[in-house]
């Protein structure tokens, strides 16, 4: 792509990808409700009521068993698509992970709420990777297609007459050739997995394909699926008649690719609207027919599923912590299925606030409380529902604070319910969540600030969609009132309207105030850097590595073990946690450490990355949950045996010499007396920065600050007097490691005076008995890629062999391997899959580089040359 213009506006596109993602359902989210307005304009809320009564209860269990029907033959999705990787499970680990997914994924729809984290949860419990998982989530999704295919293939194959789909008529002979032509790409795609490849290989991901029997077996029981359901919905409908079958199926899997595909949360709106649109059959028992089978097929197995796992879940917490005493809940179910229970909760009462009142309970209530009282808790009923609408993403982030507020609020919901109308079964379902959040409140520990971070754009989606849908019920119950300003005041037994218009105005208000306070809420005030704790310079007395001086920089914070022995060093960019080095200290402490900034992460809803770890600690970020990753090489020169004689040594031997001839000369200042020579440091690093066209780092290397140059002894080269080279010292007390922070030079520098710098001062280390000098880090060096090796290696490979252009990395590890180091492994660990992405970029920010691939490892070579374009 060669226009600029073009390339500049999908990168804009690209970084708003999330709010105009949000903009786009909000737009369906309307089309479907404008549309489901216009195809109920000539209904009435009595006509589809007594409808709604009309429906049998032979209607009812005949929904239920073909509802029951069809979601056993979606455990068989799981089922085989396990068999399909090659890691078969038992069918009730299996129907457990699906049902799950299913419910969850079936009323909400967005990937917030979705029901992947529950098959996440089962599965890797079971022993399966996050691979396995996906996987799993792909097959099972293209097995639903394959059946929409089928079920849409076989009822235009075996219709006989024309059909008519929203206003558009199809021929018989033309709709039999269309269904026959799916039923052949059906039968193509089973011969394809008969005589075809066995698996399909991605970027480096590979997904195995069934083979011609499992394919079929994946299509009976799509098909099954889909058939149960859509006739769940079909016997509900009042004298249906079965000639209409074709038909409705056709609407049925219509309005289902309709909800999928527009990612309106349980495609509330829009699928009722292509049915109505597409079924010809009578309207108000069409109407009546979709809500028994929203309550049937959707709500029933959510709230059975919902009550079955927090029961479970519950249960094993209690257990968990009565024998452990720790919190079993990091990876739990309990708060994705309360926040769900919360979210409907609300909805619950704002869809009862939107629909007149029965005036049989409305007349026995007013025999035993005032009217004022009445309005008072419709009003007020609404505004719950609101706020539990608010609360449930805080419930599903393990927020204690969202815990209280909601069960509170459930509480007064149950009550309110009653007062407002006797609305015993909202209070049921108000008091029945209640309990069961009570039941799993260890799951909510978290006590990190609510309002600050609990929203999401999805979540807020998700709220406009129950409020839209509330506000059009309403509409659509009170279509025959006259509206006018009169409304607003008339507090009357009978006035349902009046009392809907004050609790939308109400849930409005809230909602508005809710989005005010988070616009104009004041942003997080900026942490001032503290003075360095007393004990960090106690510890770093016993350090192995100069890493361990980082603590100096004044841009951390640290972690103590118990007795005080050795910390860990961490800063907080956004929501990770980010350490840095291996802890200092002794290494029986280091465990400890590590799982106290990993809980106080979680406990902070944060991610923790270890940056620059030593082999030493794999074992431990293992057992802490996290992604390895090689994040590449440390140079390490053997002092006791450096030497720059010999022929390996040729090229360093004559920078040396050369620079000995043009008068240069090293010498190292003691810390004590760096203080006096501060401003002909700060002279040079200032024209080191500007000259190379760059800005002073943090977090993994030192600053040009007097307070901390001026901690540590200086190596300086002059020629004929003057200071034209400096570099500060790191050195363990111990005398085991001897490097380098900042290195800078300015105008008049020999050439190769960086060189000079470093062969001088490994051999002043060897005289001064220490044992190694660091060089610091080659990012991405070491990483080799071979056929099987992850995405990410073969990225990172490519980026080493290819990436000169951004970034010196070859040029690095080629300046480094002059001084014959031997190559010591360096890695990051940090969460699976996006959490790895967003921690580099949060680790990105925090040390200020423009590549991720920031550190004091990149300094040598940039302090000396150009071409690698590198920079301390």
């Amino acid at each position: 792509m060669h226009n600029p213009p073009l390339r500049r506006l999908i990168a804009r596109l690209r970084e708003r990808r999330g709010p105009l993602s949000v903009v786009l359902v909000m737009l369906l989210i309307g089309i479907g409700f404008a549309a489901l307005h216009q195809l109920t304009q000539t209904l009435r809320l009595q006509d589809i009521l007594a409808a709604f009564d009309a429906i049998g209860s032979r209607q009812v269990a005949l929904a239920i068993g073909c509802t029951v029907a069809s979601y056993v033959a979606l455990t068989f999705y799981d089922l085989l698509a396990l068999r399909v990787i090659g890691r078969p499970l038992p069918w009730r680990t299996a129907a457990l992970a699906s049902f799950t997914s299913y419910t969850i994924s079936h009323n909400l729809g967005l990937a917030l709420i979705t029901g992947g984290s529950a098959r996440y949860r089962i599965y890797t419990a079971a022993g399966l990777s996050g691979g396995d998982v996906a996987r799993i989530v792909a097959i099972a999704s293209a097995t639903f297609w394959m059946g929409v295919l089928a079920i849409t293939g076989l009822a235009l194959a075996f219709h006989q007459g024309g059909l008519s789909l929203a206003g558009v008529a199809l021929g018989g002979t033309a709709a039999r050739v269309a269904g026959g032509a799916i039923l052949a790409g059906a039968a193509g795609f089973v011969l394809a997995c008969a005589f075809g490849p066995r698996e399909i290989r991605l970027f480096g991901w590979t997904l195995p394909l069934p083979g011609a029997g499992v394919a079929l077996g994946q299509i009976a029981i799509a098909g099954i699926d889909l058939a149960a359901a859509s006739a769940a919905l079909f016997v509900l409908i009042p004298g249906a008649d079965p000639a209409l079958l074709p038909a409705f199926l056709l609407a049925y899997a219509l309005g289902i690719i309709a909800a999928l595909v527009s990612h309106v949360p349980g495609g509330i709106g829009v699928f009722e609207a292509v049915v109505l649109a597409t079924v010809p059959a009578d309207r108000p028992a069409l109407a009546a027919a979709l809500i028994a089978y929203r309550l049937i097929y959707y709500l029933l197995p959510l709230a059975l599923g919902i009550v079955a796992l927090v029961l479970h879940e519950g249960r094993q917490r209690r257990l968990g912590r009565a024998i452990a005493g720790v919190r079993l809940v990091a990876n739990g179910l309990a708060p994705l299925l309360m926040g769900v229970a919360s979210f409907l909760g609300g909805a619950v009462l704002l869809l009862s606030g939107s629909t007149p009142a029965v005036p049989a309970r409305l007349h026995t209530l007013h025999a035993i409380v005032p009217l004022p009282f009445i309005e008072a808790s419709h009003l007020a009923a609404s505004l719950v529902g609101t706020g539990l609408l608010l609360l449930a993403p805080g419930l599903y982030r393990r927020l204690d604070g969202a815990f209280v507020a909601a069960r509170a609020l459930l509480i007064a919901g149950a009550i309110f319910s009653l007062a407002k109308g006797i609305d015993y079964e909202e209070a049921i379902v108000c008091l029945t969540i209640a309990a069961l959040l009570q039941w799993t409140s260890p799951a909510f520990y978290r006590t990190t600030a609510f309002v600050a971070r609990a929203f999401s754009l999805a979540w807020l989606v998700c709220v406009a969609a129950v409020g839209g849908l509330s506000l059009w019920v309403g509409l659509f119950s009170y279509k025959h009132v006259a509206y006018q300003n009169a409304l607003w005041w008339d507090f009357a037994l009978h006035g349902d309207a009046s009392r809907y218009l004050r609790a939308s105005l109400g849930t409005a208000v809230l909602l508005a105030g809710v989005a005010l306070g988070r616009l104009f809420a004041p942003a997080a005030p900026r942490r001032d850097q503290t003075a360095l704790p007393a004990e960090v310079a106690d510890v770093i007395e016993g350090a192995e590595r100069t890493d361990a001086m980082l603590a100096y920089t004044g841009d951390k914070r640290f972690l103590f073990s118990p007795d005080g022995d050795a910390f860990l060093m961490y800063q907080i960019r956004g929501s990770s946690w980010i350490m840095m080095a291996d802890p200092v200290g002794p290494r029986a402490a280091w465990a400890g450490l590590l799982w106290t900034i990993r809980s106080m992460a979680d406990a902070a809803q944060g991610r923790l990355m270890l940056y620059q770890i030593s082999s030493d600690m794999l074992e431990l970020a293992i057992a802490l949950g996290l992604q390895i990753v090689k994040y590449g090489e440390e140079a390490i020169v053997d002092l006791a045996a450096f030497s720059i004689e010999g022929p390996r040594m040729r090229s360093i031997r004559q920078t040396v010499r050369r620079a000995e001839r043009e008068g240069a000369t090293f010498e190292v200042v003691p810390a004590a007396e760096v203080a006096a020579i501060i401003p002909d440091l700060a002279a040079i690093s200032d024209e080191w920065l500007e000259a190379k066209g760059q800005r002073e780092k943090g977090f993994s290397l030192g600053r040009f600050d007097p307070d901390y140059v001026a901690r540590f002894d200086c190596a300086l080269v002059r020629v004929e007097g003057r200071i034209v080279a400096f570099a500060n010292i790191w050195r363990t007390p111990n005398g085991r490691e001897l490097s380098v922070d900042l290195m800078r030079h300015g105008a008049g520098s020999p050439p190769g005076v960086m060189d000079y710098l470093f062969a001088s001062l490994m051999l002043w280390g060897r005289e001064n008995g220490h044992a190694r000098f660091s060089l610091g880090l080659a990012p991405l060096s070491g990483i080799e890629a071979h056929r099987l090796s992850p995405l990410w290696v073969k990225a990172a490979a490519a980026i080493f062999k290819r990436g000169e252009r951004f970034y010196g990395f070859r040029g690095l590890r080629a300046y480094k391997e002059k001084f014959a180091p031997v190559w010591e492994p360096r890695y990051i660990a940090a969460p699976h899959g996006l959490g790895l992405v967003r921690a580099m970029r949060d680790l990105n920010q925090l040390i200020g580089r423009p590549h991720p691939v920031s550190d004091r490892a990149a300094s040598p070579a940039a302090a000396d040359a150009d071409p690698p374009r590198l920079a301390a």
